[in-house]
């Protein structure tokens, strides 16, 4: 089977799949994360996060700015 990215809308509790896939890129790591794992991301910026340690990671840098 061939993967392929998805494109997803983020929502606040849920994600939207805009374009059909298997995985999306995580913005901080640019580790794969399969769809049926993806539990961490951000709305405002819509990126996907790897685990809560990379969101943790985006989280601080933006509290930097």
């Amino acid at each position: 089977m061939i993967k392929k990215l998805a494109k997803i809308k983020y929502l606040p509790n849920n994600f939207q799949i805009i374009e059909p896939g298997d995985y999306v890129i995580c913005a901080v790591s640019g580790k794969s994360i399969s769809l049926e794992n993806l539990n961490y991301w951000n709305v405002d910026l819509q990126e996907p996060y790897y685990s809560y340690v990379e969101a943790s990671k985006k989280k601080e840098e933006i509290d930097k700015i």
